[in-house]
């Protein structure tokens, strides 16, 4: 067995070993040796509790993606309207001076007793200040078409400039629809899981992180029993290795909605902040940074890559090696380490491509 081999082979099994010895300790706490007791007719399972109470919180993360998302989106908006409202103060600006020179122009007019540069010119006994006359002529009609072409344009422009700013207004506006609507779904999705676990028992509770627990446990041995990990040998980037290392700095803190550090994170607000740390902007949301980042074969992943989760791409962690990421799971739960497939994974994209 290769050195590459016997780090990978080493990783997994200590990674098998953590979800193990979790399990087990749950285990010891819940005293789950003895027989556990049997539901009423007609209860749900602790287990079809769980699988409930995972798609609330699932649903909560879909909600929060879409307020994240309608944020960023009116912060970009905000930033356009202020930019809007300095080209509105140097176009009025440009209007007064225009004015200004308009204005000093008439006043030169006056002062030559408001006779008309075609007559003056007319009256000249002379045939060289005719000609210069003539120039002089054609130089002030050609400053005045310049002058009245750029009052034109500029008000035009503070038109447009209107417009634009209206329509941003609207965008706005729509956003912060979107965000109450999005921050109402998540507290309800959340409340309603928090009631389902505040009605059970202590036993009860423990029995079911031992549950979830199992179920991430389940699914990352699946995971691994297809050989993927045998496959992916790629090494880190000095970028990801950086974006590693401040994820897992984060680990313990808690998952709060929305939040993107330094004392919380979303799921989102961990990788993007991870990056950010590393010297890469990345788009705020997952759903987002599915959609804009360049996706790679999951057997090609490489520490730092962002592992998208679920259809609806609606959760996301880092890829730190050895079949391992490090994500903000859920309320009530801190940055972690899991198994990198304890999830459907649905792409893995590379935000230093």
């Amino acid at each position: 067995m290769g050195t590459v081999e016997r780090r990978r082979w080493r990783g997994a099994s200590a990674l098998t070993l953590l979800c193990a010895t979790a399990l087990l300790a749950v285990s010891a706490m819940t005293g789950t040796a003895q027989a556990a007791p049997m539901p009423e007719p007609g209860a749900k399972s602790l287990e079809q509790v769980r699988q409930e109470i995972d798609e609330l919180y699932r649903q909560a993360g879909t909600a929060t993606d879409a307020y994240n998302l309608a944020e960023s989106e009116a912060k970009a908006q905000s930033a356009k309207i202020v930019e809007i409202a300095k080209q509105v103060v140097a176009g009025q600006d440009r209007i007064t001076a225009l004015k200004n020179r308009a204005g000093a122009a008439a006043r030169a007019q006056y002062r030559s007793g408001g006779m008309p540069a075609g007559a003056q010119l007319a009256l000249s006994n002379s045939p060289s200040q005719f000609l210069d006359g003539a120039d002089r002529i054609r130089q002030g009609e050609k400053a005045t078409t310049d002058l009245l072409s750029e009052m034109n344009r500029t008000q035009s422009d503070l038109q447009q400039y209107a417009k634009d700013a209206s329509a941003q207004w609207e965008k706005l506006e729509a956003n912060r629809i979107k965000q109450e609507t999005s921050k109402k779904q998540i507290e309800e999705k959340i409340k309603s899981a928090e009631s389902l676990e505040s009605k059970l028992e202590a036993e009860a509770k423990a029995r079911l992180i031992q549950l979830e627990q199992e179920a991430q446990y389940k699914a990352q041995t699946a995971w691994l029993s297809t050989g993927v990990l045998k496959e992916i040998n790629s090494s880190a980037s000095e970028s990801g290795k950086k974006a590693v290392q401040y994820a897992t700095a984060q680990m313990g803190k808690p998952y709060v909605w929305g939040a993107e550090g330094p004392d919380s994170f979303d799921c989102s607000g961990l990788t993007s902040q991870a990056w950010r740390a590393a010297g890469k902007g990345i788009p705020r949301t997952s759903q987002e940074q599915l959609r804009l980042l360049p996706k790679v074969a999951v057997k090609d992943m490489r520490p730092g890559d962002l592992i998208i989760y679920f259809d609806d791409a609606s959760h996301v962690g880092m890829y730190v090696g050895d079949g391992a990421m490090i994500h903000a799971p859920r309320p009530g739960r801190n940055v972690t380490l899991a198994g990198a497939g304890s999830m459907p994974i649905k792409a893995v994209v590379r935000p230093d491509a």
